[in-house]
């Protein structure tokens, strides 16, 4: 028996600059898994996401999404001083197939997640030197 895996339906024409469907022409030239995110799929994971329970749990998830779907993700205090969730910074390598707004959700989830249980973003810090006994 052959089950397709479901693949991510195309964005709106003019909507996004993902290159879905550059990918879907030339496979050997980019990575594949990320059409893997469906819309369905997206949403259990921001919402995965949003319900983070430690630091272990993050870096997970980081090494989790890198394994099944490709996404390179960095998290790490920003440049400035860090405020609030705003200033840690978390960013998304660039990866062909990656719709636009799913680029803004991941990282959106991560710091409503980081909001609701401040102590990960206190151990992400420390784990940074930011907060170490002086």
């Amino acid at each position: 028996m052959n089950t397709a895996v479901p693949i991510r339906s195309p964005c709106p024409p003019g909507a996004c600059i993902c290159g879905r469907e550059q990918l879907l022409e030339a496979p050997e030239k980019g990575d594949l898994r990320i059409l893997r995110l469906t819309r369905m799929e997206e949403n259990r994971l921001l919402e995965r996401l949003e319900n983070l329970a430690s630091l272990a749990d993050l870096e997970r998830m980081q090494q989790r999404l890198y394994e099944q779907l490709g996404i390179r993700m960095d998290i790490a205090p920003g440049p400035n001083e860090v405020r609030s969730m705003r200033g840690i910074r978390i960013e998304i390598a660039e990866l062909p197939g990656l719709c636009r707004k799913t680029r803004q959700s991941i990282p959106a989830a991560i710091r409503r997640g980081l909001e609701k249980r401040p102590e990960i973003a206190y151990a992400l810090l420390n784990t940074h030197d930011l907060l170490r006994d002086a």
